[in-house]
């Protein structure tokens, strides 16, 4: 681990001095810490990496638009190997919201993702991507894995 000394404007150490207390951090190292890794995430999707990655897909949709459903369903059967589950809520009379959990490359699932928030009807999407690391490289535990 390296020591690194930071500079911060009086208001910027007072957002992260609300931050760390909203989040019960035991002190700033750990706060920043995790406000870098989430900064080189963005970055990373941003960038539109093509390292392996899991997502989370969250979209609103109304589903009376037409022919969304069946175009939903469609493009998630022509990209089957990417999706993982998927929970479908009924916000309301017309509103669902689904939540898909994707797997692949950055960029496959970006695009993929890119499409389906583009669908006429989709009201509002949002792609959390999370970086998979491999573990036989990092020594950690493996991301994706067969139960026995």
């Amino acid at each position: 681990m390296q020591r690194v000394t930071v500079t911060l404007d009086d208001d910027l150490m007072d957002d992260l001095d609300r931050i760390i207390a909203a989040r019960g951090y035991q002190n700033r190292s750990e706060a920043i810490r995790d406000l870098a890794r989430a900064g080189i995430r963005e970055a990373a999707q941003e960038a539109g990496s093509n390292k392996e990655c899991v997502a989370a897909l969250i979209y609103t949709y109304d589903h009376a638009a037409r022919d969304l459903s069946k175009r939903l369903v469609q493009n998630f059967h022509g990209h089957h190997e990417m999706s993982l589950a998927t929970l479908h809520v009924h916000l309301d009379h017309d509103n669902c919201m689904e939540v898909t959990v994707l797997k692949g490359s950055g960029k496959e699932v970006q695009h993929f993702a890119d499409h389906i928030i583009a669908e006429r009807g989709v009201r509002h999407g949002r792609l959390v991507m999370i970086p998979a690391d491999h573990p036989e490289s990092a020594g950690g535990p493996r991301m994706f894995h067969r139960h026995a």
